[in-house]
């Protein structure tokens, strides 16, 4: 399967430093990134954007977070 590389937005300050970039492997579902003790999620909210590169892509904007059960 092919992965879509997708800029994420929103969500804490430290995790968007480290992770701007992800993949995903349907533009529709949620990505879920293990961050601390929980999953911050991002979803498409409709927009693209144009990398550094030149190539356009999906952006996925902050849309919650999850803890860890212990």
């Amino acid at each position: 399967m092919t992965q879509i590389k997708v800029t994420l937005s929103g969500g804490p300050a430290e995790l968007i430093e480290r992770h701007r970039e992800w993949t995903v492997d349907s533009i529709g579902e949620v990505a879920k990134v293990s961050f601390g003790a929980g999953y911050e999620h991002f979803s498409h909210d409709g927009g693209y954007t144009t990398t550094g590169s030149g190539d356009r892509v999906p952006v996925f904007a902050w849309c919650g977070r999850t803890r860890v059960a212990e």
